[in-house]
């Protein structure tokens, strides 16, 4: 049973194409990794995921995405409503330069119209130890979000997201803006939250897509050409497009 199922999904820019009949299902507690070269529709793919497309001048979508069988793309369905549902994290981090890092963690819960005290410090706490962040913050909380590191700001931009107990989790190459190091926590932190969590993760680096993810989608032009278990597609791809390019011979 699938927690996220995309169907026959096409999107653009204007006129111009940017994804065809994208079909991919995504099951409970599993992270999907997308690879493929620059310019090939994953973080399209994702920004549709959570309807972030359409805020996109021009942009638009057809096709169906169900979250727990219903479709986020149906008349009526409020897009923000679904970003509580379908997190996201972004290529660089992005904590709200104003706030605390507290309040970066509850944003959400106070939009969402939480206010009890107790609620938001035991959800903020529980966020932050979900994103292996607690330790290093527990007793700065009142400090600026971007006072921290490259690599705790992406931890606390995920805390962020998982404050409001999302069923998904997207993330847009996390790591990309990262040190080696902060690029590891992050890595073993994902292998942990996918115990909670579906994760769909962008990654143009595929050892880091080996490492973490169970199964792995190659994209290419807009299109999906291979969707399989992970350990399948980097040892023994069906398409030779996925072959050449995970041996590196284009891209």
């Amino acid at each position: 049973m699938s927690v996220l199922q995309v169907n026959k999904l096409n999107a653009w820019f204007g006129s111009v194409s940017a994804l065809r009949n994208i079909s991919l299902s995504a099951e409970p507690l599993t992270m999907t990794a997308l690879i493929g070269p620059s310019g090939c529709g994953k973080s399209t793919f994702i920004r549709c995921l959570n309807r972030l497309h359409e805020e996109v001048p021009g942009a638009r979508v057809e096709g169906e995405v169900l979250l727990a069988d219903e479709n986020i793309y149906a008349p009526g369905i409020d897009p923000v409503s679904i970003r509580r549902k379908i997190g996201m994290v972004f290529q660089k981090p992005n904590p709200f330069p104003s706030m605390s890092i507290f309040d970066n963690v509850a944003a959400g819960l106070k939009l969402a119209g939480i206010s009890k005290k107790s609620i938001l410090q035991e959800a903020v706490e529980r966020s932050l130890r979900h994103s292996a962040l607690w330790d290093e913050v527990k007793d700065k909380l009142k400090a600026p979000g971007t006072s921290l590191s490259g690599g705790q700001q992406q931890r606390l931009c995920i805390a962020r997201a998982l404050a409001v107990n999302p069923p998904v989790l997207l993330m847009d190459e996390p790591t990309s803006a990262l040190d080696p190091v902060s690029t590891a926590k992050i890595e073993e932190l994902v292998v942990e939250l996918k115990k909670e969590v579906t994760v769909i993760m962008v990654t143009h680096n595929m050892q880091q897509a080996a490492r973490v993810s169970d199964r792995t989608a190659f994209f290419l032009l807009g299109e999906i050409v291979e969707h399989s278990l992970t350990s399948e597609l980097f040892t023994n791809p069906r398409d030779k497009r996925t072959e050449q390019y995970i041996t590196g011979r284009f891209g």
